[in-house]
């Protein structure tokens, strides 16, 4: 008979192990999932399922039914899920000393030039006007 009591008393211990542990996940993850969507706004970069990068358009957190529109590449836009984004990519900000650019260092002006996030949004905004 002890034995039996034993093993009941164990199994109850794993249940409410298995309970705490689910709810803690689910927290967890309700709470990646919020940031995610509090943080998805138009001009920001992410990364998708498939592995592209790109640039947020527009995306309604609300109706997660409704396509994200992400431009990875200048003038090319895509209409994805609102799931198939995987996460915002932060920009790397902190440059090392030794990677510094100085000032008596020149700059090739023929590079070509990266587009923030707003000059992105402004340049789609004149080509839709331009096209209608």
């Amino acid at each position: 008979m002890p034995m039996e009591f034993l093993l009941f008393g164990l199994l109850a211990v794993l249940l409410v192990f298995m309970i705490f542990n689910t709810r803690k996940r689910t927290k967890q993850l309700k709470a990646e999932q919020e940031e995610k969507a509090s943080k998805t706004v138009p001009g920001v970069r992410v990364l998708l399922q498939g592995g592209i990068y790109g640039t947020i358009v527009s995306y309604d957190p609300e109706d997660l039914d409704h396509p994200a529109q992400v431009e990875v590449a200048p003038g090319v836009v895509i209409e994805v899920h609102s799931q198939a984004i995987l996460r915002i990519v932060e920009p790397q900000g902190v440059v090392a000393d030794d990677l510094a650019v100085e000032e008596t260092d020149v700059v090739d002006e023929a590079a070509p030039a990266v587009e923030t996030p707003e000059e992105t949004r402004a340049r789609l905004d004149r080509e839709a006007d331009d096209k209608q």
